[in-house]
């Protein structure tokens, strides 16, 4: 029997009992988003025992072969756990690329490795100039015979300090419209011309980074796709991003978080408190019915729409929102480290990441209500 073919509650009883059981009590509820992958070995060691590293992959290519209905109930029970996201770039973004535009050659390639976690993959697409417009991008690819030339500069690349590789948009047609100009390149880390520097965050964490590329050379075997169709597949990969950071998990921890805190300083029952609690808490059963909505969808084998960026701007907003008011509530211990505090500082890049929240409302006036641009 399958995975697939066992009912939804059997398989999520059996999924939440294995972390339960395994997952390093220590790492649950991490204030940072990812945690490298030696910080994690031993639970990345269980998954790959188990065969649970990619429950997406197709069991041909050594995945689970999990729908993306039992997909969502993996993540979501990892997610109600505090579990880290250990799926890095490999497994959730560049390997399914490689599947569905890659060559026969290519994923016999660069798939396995990924499973064995002899590499690392680090996503080169935001720039100085081009972070959420990312079709402004300005990397360039400049072909030589049967190599590439790629000059310019990433940044905000999570964990590129750890990475073996990063797949980098660039743009190898500087003539036509910015989307049609890009290509996307799998690209070693460790090439010469490569130089990667790590970012400080406010919260004191460097896991994300600058990358330079300086002359670097790239087979263009190492391309995935045809030449300047690179903009395809990055969309492909977009929608199911906002969809992950539309999840109302972060939001309904958020609230036991703030429940705490409130009863800590004895305010649990003032009226005050309690309206704006209330209403932070409906906002979040909003979330989780509109969360529900496009997972559904994506059950169906339906595609996600750019109305999905309103999930993102949801979700992210509300737990900002909970977790200033968590902050408020602890007062002078508010600005001290906690769950609070760490709250804190998960929200906001959260309203940055996968296309800032400004970005989205842009998408929303243009793309789903026809608006003009300004």
């Amino acid at each position: 029997m399958t995975w697939d073919e066992l009912d939804d509650d059997e398989f999520r009883s059996i999924v939440r009992a294995d972390i339960e059981e395994h997952y390093p009590s220590e790492l649950r509820y991490s204030p940072r988003k990812f945690l490298e992958w030696s910080e994690q070995q031993v639970w990345i060691d269980h998954l790959i025992e188990r065969g649970w590293l990619a429950p997406g992959w197709p069991t041909a290519h050594g995945g689970m072969g999990l729908s993306p209905h039992k997909q969502i109930i993996f993540a979501e029970e990892h997610e109600r756990w505090g579990a880290a996201q250990y799926r890095e770039h490999g497994v959730i973004q560049v390997g399914p690329v490689i599947m569905s535009f890659g060559t026969p050659e290519q994923q016999q390639t660069w798939l396995p490795p990924i499973l064995t976690g002899e590499h690392h993959w680090a996503q080169g697409y935001s720039e100085p100039e081009a972070g959420s417009d990312l079709a402004s991008l300005r990397t360039r690819a400049r072909r030589e015979d049967d190599e590439y030339v790629l000059d310019g500069q990433k940044i905000w690349t999570t964990l590129a300090h750890v990475a073996t590789h990063i797949y980098v948009l660039a743009r190898t047609d500087p003539d036509v419209k910015p989307q049609r100009g890009i290509s996307f390149l799998l690209v070693d880390i460790t090439s010469p011309g490569i130089t990667v520097r790590r970012i400080k965050d406010i919260s004191q964490s460097s896991e994300l980074c600058e990358v330079f590329f300086d002359g670097v050379r790239v087979p263009v075997e190492h391309r995935i796709g045809d030449e300047n169709h690179g903009w395809t597949i990055a969309k492909s990969l977009l929608g199911h991003e906002r969809l992950t950071a539309g999840s109302p998990f972060a939001s309904e921890y958020g609230l036991e978080v703030l429940s705490e805190v409130a009863r800590a300083n004895g305010v649990e029952d003032d009226p005050v408190f309690r309206d704006r609690r209330d209403a932070l808490a409906l906002d979040t059963k909003h979330l989780r019915d509109a969360y529900a909505r496009y997972k559904d969808m994506v059950a169906r084998g339906e595609p996600i729409g750019p109305d999905v960026s309103m999930l993102k701007i949801l979700a992210t907003e509300t737990f900002a929102a909970i977790a200033d008011l968590t902050i408020e509530t602890a007062g002078d211990e508010g600005g001290l480290a906690g769950e609070g505090l760490d709250a804190f500082y998960r929200a906001r890049p959260a309203m940055i990441y996968a296309g800032s929240n400004e970005i989205q409302r842009n998408i929303i006036a243009t793309a789903v209500l026809g608006l003009p641009r300004a």
